[in-house]
């Protein structure tokens, strides 16, 4: 049975050329200036508290960051209880955590066309600093949040301290992982994907409704919204959100599982055209409900994620995309062995553009630390037992050919410092990446750090059955755990360290945080050091 299909603001069945070109325009038509779209309400009345979502900052750089909200008085309900189309927003920057001494302020418009959310990009601020902010609307104030600055480009940084989380899934578990990262000394979050999921509480793996939350699969911008809604009620991610601030990619789950650019996991449940109105309801809702810049606004369904940002002379972030340009997945089995599939030059996860834009940034970055934070495993994982071979479709072994071309250029271009933070894959993994497969002892190019889920997939395991084979048949793997948390990353000029944070359950609230694993990097040499 095909899934419902909502039209986006008027689209139709159209062909892929003529749907893009229209999305385009009706983006632009709602940035058009508020005199010529009516006025914003500046004293709205509201049925419930409008910031129920809490605040959240992204992206920061030297002079400032995004500061992010949405109104929404019943944020379940379609349209989030609101009844004004515009309404007025005001805003405020300060040096102190009691807003007193206000360094920056304006006024922004809650747009009914982009879900009633607002992001504003403050300029103007001091470096390599800790800034507060706060947004009203009508006599309602929204809680306090904080955000940091980071250092000048190029600026000497000695520390810089943050968590990487990914995967959580509400109706399977508590968010206690992120009770935990709220109180952490971090000066920003790497959010690398599946921040929603998409399908109905029947598809998770048979586990528990814990919160006891009826859903449906969602396909239009209105299902969406309301999906997001669930999650960012949740106060726990609040918390983690306003703690803060955050660098987001997304993964599949945020559109629909393992889908590949304009093919989803089964073709036949709708045509491509279809399937993309689903995937522009989804990029538009993964935009209202996230700290980015007006760089990212989308347009249909394409939005440019993939971006660059950097801490002073120590960092540098090459966050990827590795969905919405990817050829089809190989086929066959989700893990199979190595086919000519794998290596055809044509197969590409990142499309020609993207890498281009990577190749050419890690070879003119003089950052000492050169971090590609992206969705799916880079090593080359080996999941069958024995003799037989099994490498996983979906991830970067299913384009062996453009995985291997990345290890190379990163080898041969002498890219200081190569570190990979993966999500997606529900636990933990430490790596050293070798270029050549066919010699796994040969010396690794890049580290790899692959965090576990917030919830996804239950409570986990701190040491599964199949832990001895795996990392046996694996001699690149070190570290291997199936728990729940996240990861805390320091890094100064000499050294990497990031330690494995996870909760024992997740099944019901108020589970302890561990430190199960701790790996240091020296600068220099790809070799993980456990301490």
């Amino acid at each position: 049975m095909k899934p419902p299909i909502y039209p986006l603001r008027g689209a139709l069945s159209v062909s892929r050329r003529s749907f893009l070109a229209g999305s385009a325009v009706f983006a632009a038509a709602t940035l058009l200036p508020i005199r010529l779209r009516g006025a914003a309400v500046r004293q709205p009345k509201f049925s419930a508290y409008p910031f129920s979502l809490g605040v959240a900052s992204g992206d920061p750089l030297s002079d400032g960051f995004v500061m992010w909200t949405r109104l929404a008085p019943k944020p379940l309900e379609t349209g989030g209880g609101m009844t004004d189309p515009l309404v007025e927003v005001s805003w405020q920057v300060a040096e102190d955590e009691g807003m007193r001494r206000v360094v920056s302020r304006g006024v922004a418009t809650a747009d009914a066309a982009w879900g009633h959310s607002v992001h504003v990009e403050v300029e103007g601020l001091k470096p390599d600093r800790w800034y507060w902010y706060q947004f009203k609307a009508g006599s309602e104030t929204s809680p306090v949040g904080r955000a940091r600055t980071t250092p000048l480009v190029g600026a000497p940084a000695a520390l810089l301290k943050f968590a990487v989380a990914s995967c959580q899934k509400y109706q399977i578990g508590y968010y206690t992982a992120f009770e935990h990262m709220a109180r952490e000394d971090i000066d920003l979050v790497v959010h690398l994907g599946d921040y929603i999921y998409e399908k109905d509480e029947k598809k998770g793996g048979g586990l528990r409704n814990v919160r006891d939350v009826e859903l449906s699969e969602i396909f239009s911008i209105d299902d969406y919204r309301a999906r997001y809604a669930l999650y960012k009620s949740d106060t726990a991610l609040q918390a983690a959100h306003a703690a803060a601030p955050w660098i987001v990619t997304w993964d599949d789950h945020e559109v629909s599982n393992d889908y590949a650019n304009a093919i989803q996991e089964d073709p036949d449940k709708s045509t491509v055209e279809e399937f993309l109105q689903r995937r522009a309801a989804a990029y538009q809702a993964y935009y209202e409900h996230m700290p980015l810049r007006r760089a990212q606004l989308p347009a249909g369904p394409d939005m440019l994620l993939y971006r660059r940002l950097g801490y002073g002379d120590l960092v540098n972030f090459n966050v990827l995309d590795t969905r919405q340009y990817r050829t089809d997945q190989p086929v066959g089995e989700k893990v199979q062995p190595e086919t000519p599939a794998m290596m055809d030059p044509r197969g590409t996860i990142m499309g020609d553009r993207q890498r281009r834009w990577l190749f050419d940034g890690l070879d003119a970055s003089e950052a000492r630390w050169n971090v590609l934070a992206q969705q799916v495993m880079v090593a080359r994982v080996d999941l069958k037992a024995g003799e037989e071979q099994g490498y996983a479709a979906d991830k970067w072994t299913g384009y062996e050919f453009e995985r291997r071309r990345l290890l190379r250029h990163l080898q041969e271009h002498k890219t200081t410092n190569p570190v990979v933070l993966t999500g997606d894959i529900h636990s933990n993994w430490a790596n050293e990446v070798a270029p050549d497969p066919t010699q796994p002892q040969r010396a690794a190019v890049a580290t790899e750090f692959v965090g576990t889920s917030i919830t996804s997939n239950g409570d986990g395991a701190e040491r599964p059955p199949h832990t001895e084979t795996l990392l046996a048949e694996n001699p690149e793997v070190k570290f291997y755990n199936s728990e729940r948390g996240y990861l805390k990353c320091e890094v100064s000029p000499t050294q990497w360290k990031t330690e494995y944070k996870t909760v024992p359950y997740v099944s019901r609230p108020g589970a302890p945080l561990n430190t199960r694993a701790t790996f240091v990097v020296e600068s220099g040499r790809a070799v993980l050091n456990r301490v």
